[in-house]
């Protein structure tokens, strides 16, 4: 049970991330799964760990880390992103919930959609609003923010799961103290 509960945090943890950034939690779980001992990927995922999909997967990540600094470059980024975030959201709450033994895949790869199109909505939606107040000059800097949250979730996801379920625990706490606990303003 705890396992699955592990898996779960995991899945949910790296479908936020590649909301924010597709290939940076598809590189880090590629990298972790070929390289380390902590992360196996069963068939179909494994492919992930392919030298050529990570060849691939590094290229992409260099011109996405490139193109979401441009101001008006990274909205049409964005634009295009609107697909692939959310399929790297499914595919990696699929591959790190076990989705084929442990999960309906249909559920996994739905789940990780509309968690990293949730994160990458929010995410579109204010980067415009960046660019306008900004000038365009703080774009660059919400973004390396975006790939540090994005670095630090998946290899916390991976690392410890535990951390992701506090993090929600703790924003599901403030959320309910904010609504149930009337202000004396």
């Amino acid at each position: 049970m705890l396992a699955i509960i592990s898996q779960l945090l995991t899945a949910f943890g790296l479908a936020t991330a590649s909301g924010l950034n597709a290939y940076i939690p598809l590189l880090i779980v590629a990298l972790t799964a070929r390289f380390t001992t902590l992360l196996k990927l069963s068939p179909p995922f494994d492919i992930l760990t392919n030298e050529w999909v990570i060849g691939a997967l590094v290229i992409l990540l260099a011109v996405e880390i490139v193109v979401d600094k441009i101001p008006a470059a990274d909205t049409l980024n964005d634009l295009v992103q609107t697909f692939i975030r959310p399929t790297a959201g499914a595919i990696l709450f699929a591959a790190s919930a076990n989705a084929i033994t442990d999960l309906h895949p249909a559920f996994a790869a739905i789940l990780g959609l509309i968690l990293a199109f949730g994160v990458h909505a929010v995410k579109s939606a204010a980067r415009p609003v960046v660019t306008t107040t900004t000038g365009g000059i703080g774009n660059a800097f919400v973004s390396v923010g975006e790939d540090i949250a994005s670095t630090a979730l998946s290899f916390s996801a991976i690392l410890a799961p535990v951390i992701i379920g506090l993090i929600i625990a703790l924003i599901l706490v403030i959320i309910m103290w904010r609504v149930l606990i009337p202000r004396t303003e």
